[in-house]
């Protein structure tokens, strides 16, 4: 028999290096834009299904779709007619998709702060210099909302699948 000596890498380090790759790699999974595309289209699928609820179809159905389509999470459940879900779900997916929209939007609208309309640099953070202002703002506002952006999606679209599993099953 061989003998086959392995050198042990220091724990600590790696740790942090799949800790910081995670974190630099999340914005661009599949996983985390489908989460994004469930929290936009979780609202109108909502509207829609509490008109249609009311009048006794079974839209549980169609939002126990969504949530397996777009989170991969199965919801058990019968024909129920899912308006008690559609009901309370509203103001939830009202904010999931608000808060999901402005925050995406804030990230090319930063790294393009030089395109956007009245940017005096003088008066910008990062400012006076034009380099300083444009710096501030596509580190901070474009790369800082980059990497914050998917764990918000995350939280947000666990709420909603949370409520979902539980008035829908």
């Amino acid at each position: 028999m061989m003998d086959v000596v392995r050198r042990r890498r220091p724990v600590g380090r790696d740790v942090a290096a799949v800790w910081v790759w995670r974190l630099v790699r999340e914005p661009f999974t599949a996983q985390t834009w489908r989460r994004t595309a469930y929290a936009v289209t979780a609202l109108p699928v909502g509207a829609v299904c509490v008109p249609l609820a009311a009048t006794g179809l079974p839209t549980g159905r169609w939002q126990r779709g969504l949530a397996r389509r777009l989170l991969g999470a199965e919801i058990p459940g019968g024909p129920r007619t899912g308006l008690v879900h559609a009901l309370v779900a509203l103001p939830l997916n009202l904010i999931s998709a608000l808060v999901t929209l402005y925050g995406w939007s804030i990230v090319p609208m930063n790294l393009g702060w030089p395109l956007r309309a009245g940017g005096d640099p003088a008066g910008a953070w990062g400012g006076p210099t034009f380099a300083g202002a444009w710096a501030f703002h596509a580190i901070v506002g474009g790369l800082g909302f980059l990497l914050l952006m998917p764990c918000v999606v995350r939280a947000l679209t666990g709420l909603q699948l949370r409520w979902a599993r539980t008035a829908l099953a």
